[in-house]
């Protein structure tokens, strides 16, 4: 192995982070990885690029490895993913300190262009969206992990990016995701990720689907659970729907990016359904999957959002009251449809609507969360709070990093990754706090 020693920093989705691991898998098998990015003598950073603030920040991570090369100057900086794929010709002439530019399909070619700029080149590897780069993983989680098994999106909503940097939606092909699975080791929790998960397979030949890949999936021994997220409202099927109730290993968990709710907003967006299917989508899957935690995302102040329209997702929300949620204001990005409209909002209109529904949905979290009090889930250890002095974990209604975490205390030892029962004592926030039994 050579003793040149890299370093790796990821931003945005769980999608870059899969990328992120693939490309770590290429780097081990010539160098060394730290992650005291200081003392490297490469630094990649692979990027989001999917709104201004995700924009910002890669640029400030970008930066701040060019202060580091100042005292440095041996040090070689990569930059990697959506922000050189989609905006290479406005950041690559702005900052000639970076060593070299890789897209979003290129991180097969890591060890070659690590090569390169070694050896004093400056690179530019930017192709086409593509391909899945290997099937082979460092992981960066504990415990679970994320399963990207498609990249790229067909949607065309019109305030999003995605298709302009990932390009076509392309499932990757079952038998690679079996293969990618299996290699994973013992996962408790599988985590399917997508821009559309719920489009799997409608691209292949001979096509398949997600239901069927979840089956498949299931079969596998070191797979113990599955969690759905990012599941486009129009494309869940009721075949998907019986799957979760039936299937012991898929978690009751969905996530539905619904958006927003009002019929004139939706349209707007190119979103396909309406208030009322949203609203019979999110009460068939409470009944036919009794305990499911709903979550989903919602963008307030997109152009045209007139105070009805507003109160009109408020209605929603309160009628939904779904399990968790997430609210964005909505962001004019150059290049996206929505950028050309008519009405666009103050910042202010934005953010005061963006507080109200932050305010609506922590009450329904209140509710849902009293209605736990007392009750004994599986939670899934995932460290030790040694401020709290307590451990800390998930239920299946909490997914990593976007949802709440429990606070439990145990008088014996508790491992890392094992699932125990925990019984629901208080809440605070959006965290719930517990006892092992």
């Amino acid at each position: 192995m050579n003793t040149k020693k890299i370093g790796v920093i990821s931003l945005g989705c769980d999608k870059n982070r899969v990328d992120t691991e693939k490309m770590l898998s290429f780097i081990q098998q010539k160098y060394e990885i730290t992650n005291d990015v200081e003392n490297a003598d490469a630094v990649i950073i692979n990027t989001c690029a999917f709104l201004k603030t995700s924009r910002q920040e890669a640029v400030e991570e970008i930066l701040s490895c060019i202060c580091l090369k100042s005292a440095s100057p041996d040090l070689k900086i990569i930059v990697t993913g959506c922000l050189p794929q989609r905006f290479l010709s406005e950041i690559e002439p702005e900052l000639p300190e970076v060593d070299a530019f890789m897209g979003v399909s290129d991180y097969d070619k890591i060890l070659d262009v690590l090569e390169k700029v070694f050896n004093g080149e400056r690179v530019i590897e930017v192709g086409v969206p593509s391909k899945e780069c290997g099937k082979k993983r460092t992981l960066t989680t504990d415990g679970y992990a994320y399963l990207k098994i498609a990249d790229g999106c067909n949607n065309h909503c019109t305030y999003c990016l995605i298709p302009s940097i990932r390009g076509k939606y392309r499932s990757v092909p079952t038998e690679d995701l079996i293969e990618e699975t299996i290699g994973l080791g013992d996962v408790k929790e599988l985590i399917l990720v997508a821009q559309d998960v719920t489009a799997y397979g409608k691209d292949l030949e001979p096509k398949t689907s997600l239901v069927e890949l979840i089956r498949k999936l299931s079969a596998l021994s070191n797979v113990h659970g599955i969690r759905l997220l990012y599941c486009y409202p129009e494309n869940i099927t009721d075949e998907l729907i019986h799957e979760i109730s039936v299937n012991s290993k898929v978690m009751r968990y969905i996530d539905v990016p619904f958006q927003h709710a009002d019929d004139k907003i939706l349209k707007l967006m190119n979103r396909k359904g309406t208030y009322l299917e949203y609203l019979d989508l999110v009460n068939k899957l409470k009944s036919q999957i009794p305990g499911i935690a709903i979550r989903s995302t919602f963008i307030t102040g997109f152009p045209n959002e007139t105070e009805e329209s507003f109160n009109t997702l408020l209605d929603f929300i309160l009628k939904a009251k779904l399990f968790n949620a997430g609210f964005f204001k909505y962001s004019k990005e150059k290049g996206t449809a929505s950028y050309n409209l008519d009405g666009h909002l103050l910042e202010s209109v934005k953010t005061k609507r963006l507080k109200k529904l932050y305010s609506v949905q922590k009450k329904i979290v209140k509710e849902n969360y009293k209605s736990l009090i007392g009750k004994t889930f599986k939670v899934k250890a995932d460290g030790f709070d040694a401020n709290a002095f307590t451990y800390y974990g998930r239920p299946y209604f909490f997914a990593p990093d976007i949802d709440g975490k429990v606070y439990f205390f145990s008088e014996d030892e508790v491992i890392n990754g094992e699932y125990y029962n925990v019984k629901i004592t208080s809440y605070d926030g959006y965290d719930l706090y517990g006892e092992r039994v």
